[in-house]
């Protein structure tokens, strides 16, 4: 459909706003997107109230100020819920114009979720708010218009949402297949008889080595390209670690093409064996596939307060008990000092393995005076451990529901995306 004037213009509940057909075609609300790809009028009509072609006013009957807070999020990419609106009905409008509830914020998801968890609902589609059929034209049209923009929204969700589609429980799959194989491999290679299994092996080591690393490579690689904002990427801890994890080989690589020693007792082989066991950051890729790994790292996240709190906690007992039993134990009897107390960094080592419980007997007080300091130490380091506890089990028990409401939603469209 040919529009008459260059400057389109969108009344929502009353709010008229006024863009180019440029930046209409580009809009990243889909339903304004469409707009352009109309044929006709009648295919106009199906995204919109009424028209006006003299004008070239589009007219949306939707809630006025939830569209405020859409282009808010258009323009800073955040989007967060309406202050006096209700989660659903937000939600809904976010529905209308094209946007998930992945858009929202991570404080407005969690209470979008606990929203739907109190009526039992598990999700809301853009089809249970509205039935109109699209045409068949409109349709070809607006694939041709956001086809890149629609496969790289799925190559991001096959990457990134591991439970998204089946094409992402398979790279999943192949991903921790390859993470498993590494830690093998990485393990093994400690043992005694490694060296000598290797040098008759050496070529299929190689091959399993360079092909996880390579796999490794590629997803790290394409999970960048087609990521939205690129420094956002850049800064989560998941993909540091990646990056961490991958690095060392090629370093590796390098020391090795220059004629370092890999193995020797120089500075090159220990930063080669240094640089080996970094692989073991590989495992923190899983955090990426189980749900379990995901609840321990979002408590740690939301709970890094009570961490503090529980860290100061134990350190100020641990100066004061380790300064107490110094002076038991070796400053005060000259004749019967116990060496293992001679100084308060050595008498910490005591002190953290009591109030933790652990006791391994290597170091233990001889004086009645340090006896029963222990038994202080061992009682309040329980108490102290303690107090932080029911928090961080709140918090995990908080986010393990979120997340399991999460998954359950991408089952759900799962299930239905089988079905088609």
């Amino acid at each position: 459909m040919k529009f008459g004037k260059s400057i389109c213009v969108l009344n929502v509940g009353g709010t008229r706003y006024a863009f180019t057909r440029e930046v209409i075609r580009d809009f990243p609300l889909r339903r304004v997107s469409r707009l352009i790809a109309c044929a006709t009028e009648k295919e106009v009509l199906e995204l919109c109230d009424d028209y006006d072609r003299d004008r070239n006013e589009f007219f949306f009957d939707r809630h006025a100020q939830a569209f405020v807070f859409i282009m808010l999020y258009v323009r800073s990419g955040k989007l967060r819920f309406v202050p006096g609106v209700c989660e659903l009905s937000f939600y809904t409008e976010m529905l209308y114009w094209g946007l998930e509830s992945a858009h929202l914020d991570s404080c407005c998801q969690k209470r979008l979720d606990d929203r739907m968890s109190d009526i039992g609902l598990d999700t809301l589609s853009e089809g249970d708010i509205e039935d109109e059929p699209q045409s068949t034209g409109e349709s070809v049209q607006e694939a041709e218009l956001t086809c890149r923009t629609r496969w790289l929204e799925k190559m991001r969700k096959a990457f990134e949402e591991p439970n998204s589609s089946l094409v992402a429980q398979l790279l999943a799959s192949v991903s921790v297949i390859f993470v498993i194989v590494s830690m093998i491999m990485l393990c093994a290679s400690t043992l005694p008889d490694w060296d000598t299994a290797k040098r008759t092996t050496v070529e299929e080591h190689r091959i399993v080595e360079a092909v996880c690393i390579g796999w490794f490579t590629a997803e790290c690689i394409v999970r960048f390209l087609v990521a939205k904002d690129k420094w956002d990427f850049l800064r989560r801890p998941l993909n540091i670690i990646d990056v961490i994890a991958i690095t060392p080989y090629y370093v590796t690589m390098a020391m090795a093409r220059a004629g370092m020693p890999g193995a020797g007792l120089g500075v090159a082989g220990v930063i080669l064996r240094v640089l080996r066991m970094m692989r073991v950051f590989w495992l923190m890729k899983l955090a990426r596939h189980f749900l379990g790994l995901q609840t321990l790292g979002l408590t740690l996240r939301r709970c890094y307060r009570e961490m503090v709190m529980l860290m100061v906690f134990v350190c100020v007992a641990m100066a004061i008990y380790s300064a107490l039993a110094q002076l038991l134990e070796h400053g005060l009897d000259l004749e019967t000092q116990n060496s293992d107390y001679a100084s308060i960094p050595a008498a910490a080592w005591w002190v953290i393995i009591s109030m933790t419980t652990v006791g391994y007997g290597d170091v233990y007080p001889v004086t009645i005076g340090g006896r029963v300091l222990g038994g202080m130490c061992v009682v309040s380091g329980i108490v102290l451990l303690a107090l932080p506890i029911t928090f961080i089990y709140h918090s995990f028990v908080q986010c393990y529901h979120e997340l399991k409401l999460r998954s359950a939603r991408y089952a759900r469209n799962l299930s239905a995306e089988m079905l088609r």
